[in-house]
């Protein structure tokens, strides 16, 4: 079937379900009145081949496998289109004129890049889209090492092909600047590439997790459109994938919600080692996000985008946070707070405590009957933190380590951190009367942390106070965030 006769099916089939249809630049997507119809133009380009109605039925079909991973409830089959061009019928008898995903529908408004525009993507949405892209990662399915070897190796060539797009968009020298810098990143991170697809970094996920490509179903962000046409374009590593959200939530939601999903993201999936590539990751799909809308005329965006790699090539400044209180002070607040306004990476004790023991943080220890609240357990805890600080130091971001440091040693050993890498050390020092904090534990539910009146008991007598010297250290809380925008 030819684009002619195919745009004459399509209409058919928009009057025949008594909607409309919307085009994409590879798709057509026939609304009906409860769900949709996606079917594929006859294109050959470089990066696709929709050529051939065979080619088209097990791309659709591909298309379908891979998005029930993320999305079951969005993708609900294949149909056969039969009939005619101006009389179609779906899954009617007959030979197939064409095949279709069927999906359930959504409102355009239920996109996150929407919801974004709009000024209604919150922190709750925010916390649960961590939540579910860290799970899919987390369990999807790692790479044989050949190809795992072929998308680390294959860094430079994407990125710098992304850039060929925005060439006269960014001018000469900005483009000659991006291409310098994204060959000597590559250089320099080349063997953290191979490490991780030594590892089993390199998964099967996504491909392009923009905004754009994850709606809010029921409540609950959801991820769809992973690419089906060319499998190696979804088969790299896990942090480059995440990446994508993390750009386009910065510059599309601002930085403070973009810091608040990478944190939740590193929290769930304890893949710290990941902040290595973040920099290039982000400048790599900003230039991709930048060639798409310029190439869709729309360069207001792609400067927008553009702008986005250009700030993430200029080198941050780390430092490091230690917050000091006790339980049901507001160091996890304070710390999310203070993450988010620098930009900075944050790492909790509540957290990390429990993944030495195999748990999820929203585990229970008790259900799981594993005491981690021991003083091997608790020493354990901080040189994890401190281990974490360093690599996140080492890649050259702010660290806020949220943890209660009621001891002197433990402050002294985050102290030395700092000393070590030769980045400023702060104190935020969180408190509130004994009746707030015994108040706030009791009425805690789904939190990492587990203290108890009883820990908060034994804490407050084993706690040793701030000397004078690191009360010269010590910041206030910082102040409520607006998140929204």
């Amino acid at each position: 079937m030819n684009a002619r006769n195919k745009q004459q099916l399509v209409d058919a089939l928009a009057r025949r379900v008594g909607g409309e249809w919307i085009e994409t630049p590879i798709s057509w997507v026939v609304l009906g009145a409860g769900e949709a119809l996606k079917l594929k133009k006859p294109l050959k380009l470089p990066f696709l081949d929709y050529s051939r109605i065979g080619q088209r039925q097990r791309c659709c079909l591909e298309e379908v496998r891979i998005n029930r991973r993320t999305a079951p409830g969005l993708y609900l089959g294949v149909s056969r289109i039969t009939g005619t061009a101006d009389a179609p019928r779906v899954d009617g008898a007959g030979r197939a004129l064409e095949y279709a995903v069927r999906m359930r529908r959504f409102e355009q408004a239920a996109l996150l890049g929407a919801m974004a525009r709009q000024g209604r993507l919150d922190t709750a949405t925010v916390d649960r889209l961590a939540h579910n892209v860290a799970r899919f990662h987390v369990n999807a399915q790692p790479v044989p090492m050949t190809e795992a070897w072929v998308a680390a190796s294959g860094a430079l060539r994407r990125a710098l092909a992304a850039l060929d797009g925005v060439r006269d968009l960014a001018g000469r020298g900005e483009a000659m600047a991006i291409a310098a810098w994204l060959d000597a990143e590559t250089v320099r991170l080349m063997p953290l590439w191979q490490q991780r697809a030594r590892h089993g970094c390199v998964r099967d996920g996504h491909g392009d997790l923009h905004l754009d490509n994850i709606v809010l179903l029921d409540g609950e962000p959801v991820p769809f459109d992973a690419i089906e046409f060319d499998p190696a374009l979804r088969r790299i590593d896990i942090a480059e994938d995440m990446a994508f959200t993390f750009m386009d939530l910065h510059t599309r939601a601002g930085p403070a919600l973009a810091w608040r999903f990478l944190n939740g993201w590193l929290e769930w999936t304890g893949d710290y080692e990941a902040l290595g590539l973040l920099r290039m990751a982000v400048v790599y799909r900003a230039l991709v996000r930048a060639r798409v809308e310029s190439a869709r005329g729309n360069d207001a965006l792609a400067r927008t985008y553009l702008a986005t790699a250009l700030r993430q090539m200029r080198e941050p400044v780390p430092a490091l946070y230690i917050t000091h209180g006790l339980p049901g002070s507001g160091k996890s607040t304070a710390a999310a707070r203070l993450a988010q306004t620098l930009g900075a990476v944050r790492v909790r004790s509540d957290v990390e405590r429990k993944r030495l023991f195999g748990l999820w943080m929203d585990e229970s220890s008790r259900d799981a009957a594993k005491d981690i609240y021991t003083p091997k357990a608790t020493r354990q805890t901080y040189e994890r933190l401190r281990t974490l600080a360093r690599g996140a130091i080492t890649a050259g971001y702010p660290v806020v380590i949220d943890a209660a440091f009621l001891k002197r040693e433990e402050r002294s050993r985050a102290r030395e951190v700092a000393t070590e890498y030769h980045v400023p050390f702060h104190i935020v020092e969180c408190d509130a009367p004994l009746a707030v904090l015994r108040e706030r534990l009791a009425a805690r539910t789904g939190d990492a942390s587990e203290a108890t009146a009883a820990v908060l008991d034994k804490l407050r007598r084993g706690a040793e106070p701030l000397a004078a010297a690191e009360a010269a250290l010590v910041e206030a809380p910082p102040a409520t965030l607006e998140t929204s925008s």
